[in-house]
């Protein structure tokens, strides 16, 4: 699978890049960031902490607004933050143009009725197809990863924590957005 480096920062010794690749899962281009702190130049493979975004927002949202990099930085932690939903043109949204569901609000599970489930597989593509691509292009070590989000996020941390028992040492979640989603058609694990 090829990565396209959109953009790349030097912070705190190490690297914030944004990379863009084409999904399988979703069936669109998706864009995550990735902190790469400066241990990730010695050779080695380092701990990983995935950080879902809330309702609305994108890979942006805690890369642009939050400062995570000098802890990841002092403390060897590569920090991934996936995009929130698929998007692009033929990517179906909220009819009714509600916030709270479509482009931005993918809420990290996998859609089961059209036109939603050709692009909707959020919880594939972050169990699944985007930890494989992670750790076959950075020094991850995937027996040490962590989980935490924001809002939708905090909620999709919980539920991918939980679904996936042994697989993350630790989970947070942070304000998690805690209510019946109006989704139908969403595959439960």
């Amino acid at each position: 699978m090829s990565l396209e480096v959109l953009s790349e920062n030097r912070s705190h010794g190490g690297r914030q890049l944004v990379v863009k690749h084409a999904s399988a899962a979703t069936g669109t281009e998706m864009t995550f960031s990735i902190f790469l702190p400066p241990q990730a130049e010695s050779g080695g493979k380092l701990p990983i902490v995935w950080y879902l975004s809330g309702l609305t927002c994108t890979h942006a949202n805690v890369t642009e607004k939050g400062e995570y990099r000098a802890a990841c930085a002092e403390h060897g932690l590569i920090l991934v933050a996936p995009d929130t939903s698929p998007r692009g043109e033929g990517v179906p949204d909220d009819p009714a143009g509600a916030y709270d569901f479509g482009l931005g609000a993918g809420f990290y599970v996998d859609a089961t009725q059209e036109p939603f489930a050709r692009n909707y597989q959020m919880w594939s593509y972050l169990i699944e197809e985007l930890p494989a691509l992670v750790a076959s292009e950075f020094p991850v070590d995937m027996s040490r990863q962590g989980i935490t989000g924001h809002s939708m996020g905090g909620h999709g941390a919980l539920t991918v924590a939980l679904g996936n028992p042994g697989r993350f040492r630790s989970v947070s979640a942070f304000a998690p957005l805690w209510r019946r989603a109006r989704c139908r058609g969403v595959r439960k694990h």
